[in-house]
């Protein structure tokens, strides 16, 4: 692996551990919006190991029981971990202001995604910059309550 990818990788594990610490110094007064959106901890299966995982994820769009995320890795080239997950294991839950929901993901198709994608824009311009630094096309990710 390159070192550019180990630090990005790194970087954005220390950023999760970040936030889980706020929210867990606060006990969870601070931390569950992040840049004007709802902060979200995913649960989903390891697709290889079968072990539950979490990570802490943004809600651009949400609503309605409809959580939508964004599986863009800061514009890297690699998916990231959590949504190679849900795509082997879509049922899955997410805890929102220490409230767990269970959900089932999919990802959005092109129509869908048209749909969104301004609206996930316009909640953090940061994603359409993340799209130009690949050339992956960002799966956008829709949970449903279920």
């Amino acid at each position: 692996m390159s070192r550019r990818r180990q630090l990005n990788d790194a970087g954005m594990k220390l950023m999760n551990g970040v936030h889980r610490a706020v929210l867990a110094i606060s006990g969870g007064r601070l931390g569950w919006t992040l840049g004007g959106m709802p902060s979200v901890e995913l649960h989903t299966t390891g697709r290889v190991s079968g072990i539950r995982r979490s990570t802490m994820l943004t809600a651009p769009v949400h609503g309605n029981g409809r959580w939508v995320f964004v599986a863009s890795k800061g514009g890297d080239d690699r998916d990231p971990l959590w949504y190679r997950n849900l795509v082997a294991h879509p049922d899955a839950a997410i805890t929102v202001r220490g409230r767990t929901l269970n959900v089932h993901a999919h990802t959005a198709d092109t129509a869908e995604k048209a749909e969104l994608w301004p609206q996930i824009v316009a909640a953090n311009s940061r994603y359409a910059e993340y799209q130009t630094k690949t050339t992956r096309d960002i799966p956008v990710v829709i949970c449903d309550e279920r």
